[in-house]
């Protein structure tokens, strides 16, 4: 990936896992112009390196992050690629799989990029929720997400309430994929992020752009899409490759063609 001068943001890759940090512990990596900036900075390059396969989103310290950044203004050194929607209208563009560490506290803005993300692992101390109604304020451009993973009882619940959740309350929403101990949450992520790196590019790339791309689809649009996405998969080196070894009782190797 390529080297920026981020001042909001750690990012580190390494045996085809980027990790992107959002590093503003001091106050729970609030999400402001410049982080939300840097991001999609991050998230372009990884997309476009062929050493990444899996992305991981994180929040240095004890919290992924507390939500939007009143304070802070401008998008920093960076000429500004776009704002918090464009942001996460880009998780459905990466054609990677990610993934959230979610270490401690996520509220607000920063729920909704978990909620982007494909995976999301929390530790059991962990607390999730949207509290901007007790502010005046409300989960807007979050809540278009929100409702495609809460039902919409318990979402009203979430966002007309303001409550935190715990992980493991979190988890019964649909929001979390694992919880697990604190102690156990590296290795959790680490585990399910060598997973998937070990698996089709190319698969991945072309399943999660038919994926985004039907979801929205009526089933008699849908249906034919995902026909035609089938045969062009079937035609790429590695649908061969994983079919021949499969034939050959070997582990594939793949190409990512």
């Amino acid at each position: 990936m390529e080297t920026r001068d981020y001042r909001t943001l750690l990012v580190d890759s390494g045996d085809g896992i980027a990790t992107l940090t959002l590093n503003a512990p001091e106050r729970k990596n609030p999400l402001g112009p410049q982080m939300v900036n840097e991001l999609l900075y991050a998230l372009d390059d990884a997309r476009e390196s062929d050493a990444v396969r899996v992305i991981v989103l994180t929040g240095a310290g004890q919290a992924f992050s507390a939500g939007g950044d009143l304070k802070q203004m401008g998008a920093g050194d960076l000429a500004p690629k776009g704002d918090f929607a464009d942001l996460l209208l880009r998780f459905r563009d990466l054609g990677k799989p990610t993934i959230a560490r979610v270490p401690g506290h996520c509220y607000g803005g920063g729920l909704g990029l978990v909620a982007a993300c494909d995976f999301a692992v929390a530790c059991e101390s962990a607390r999730l929720g949207t509290p901007e109604v007790k502010r005046g304020l409300f989960p807007m451009m979050i809540m278009a997400l929100l409702q495609q993973i809460v039902p919409r009882r318990e979402l009203m619940r979430m966002m007309l309430l303001g409550e935190r959740l715990s992980a493991a309350e979190a988890k019964s929403l649909g929001l979390l994929t694992d919880v697990v101990p604190d102690d156990a949450l590296d290795a959790a992520t680490a585990e399910l992020a060598g997973k998937l790196a070990a698996q089709s590019p190319t698969a991945l790339r072309l399943g999660l752009r038919a994926f985004h791309r039907q979801r929205e689809m009526p089933l008699e649009e849908a249906l034919p899409f995902l026909r035609k996405e089938l045969f062009g998969i079937l035609g790429t080196d590695d649908a061969r490759e994983g079919l021949r070894a499969f034939v050959e009782k070997r582990d594939p190797v793949w190409t990512g063609r």
